[in-house]
């Protein structure tokens, strides 16, 4: 599921030409984050840019982040460092948590049982599928079905659309799901290298959790092109990148100032 960054694309310069105090505590951005150049329309978002050619998901960028920006990153960035440890207390208590908020009333009879193939997980053991989105992809599951339970069940049962045969599995999907933003959004850089990556950190500063709602989203968009595609298990990795492609496509259109304000942000329900 690896894509090019886009290297080979047009290259902006972008700079912070001023910097103030943030706004408040937490992950928010400075409003005297000024904007110069001719895309005032489109940056004017707690970027600023030098010069710009056009507004696309392969324009290459050059940024300085703000202090409060920095440190949203830097959160976000140490969640993401963070491995599956089956010896933590703190991990098999986000396992257990997640099987009940999944199954409510359902009695799971170990951490190790054959019962997690029911969510989608490859064998009796989770932890060997968390290997590639780490710790931060149980937190996003259980993000998930805390703060959008009708959304998180439909997807669990399979309940919209003319489902396929062989069909994809639930969790191993949205631990692929995490992974696939890491990698889309370059959250382990120490700077943002696109505008997609900007325009995230942007919607970060202005909510912490835009990660985890973003993760929702994305949940929700890949199983609408699952079938829209008609898919079936095999064609998971063209459905991942199609649901990549329309992401990068939201994040960069001209009215979306928050993470609410995406198109695909309707589709979750409570």
């Amino acid at each position: 599921m690896r894509e090019t960054d886009g290297k080979g694309g047009p290259f902006v310069a972008v700079r912070r030409v001023s910097q103030g105090p943030p706004r408040g505590s937490g992950c928010r951005s400075s409003p005297a984050e000024v904007v110069t150049g001719s895309t005032t329309a489109w940056i004017g978002r707690g970027l600023s840019c030098v010069c710009a050619q056009r507004r696309d998901s392969n324009t290459r960028l050059l940024f300085d982040l703000t202090p409060s920006q920095e440190e949203c990153l830097r959160r976000l960035q140490s969640r993401i460092d963070v491995a599956y440890d089956s010896s933590k207390k703190e991990h098999q208590e986000g396992l257990w948590a997640l099987w009940y908020a999944a199954y409510p009333g359902v009695e799971l009879y170990g951490i190790i049982s054959d019962q997690w193939k029911e969510m989608g997980w490859q064998g009796k053991d989770p932890s060997t599928d968390f290997r590639g989105g780490g710790f931060i992809s149980l937190e996003n599951l259980l993000f998930f079905a805390k703060n959008y339970p009708k959304s998180f069940q439909d997807l669990l049962q399979k309940r919209e659309g003319v489902r396929a045969m062989w069909e994809y599995p639930f969790a191993v999907a949205g631990v692929n799901i995490t992974f696939m933003l890491i990698q889309m959004l370059d959250l382990q850089a120490a700077k943002p290298t696109s505008m997609i990556a900007a325009v995230f950190l942007k919607l970060l500063s202005e909510n912490e959790r835009a990660f985890d709602v973003l993760y929702c989203m994305s949940f929700k968009m890949m199983d609408q092109q699952w079938l829209a595609m008609r898919a079936s298990y095999m064609d998971f990795n063209l459905v991942m990148n199609s649901t990549r492609r329309q992401l990068e496509q939201e994040l960069l259109l001209e009215d979306v100032q928050r993470i609410e304000d995406m198109p695909s942000y309707s589709l979750l329900k409570r």
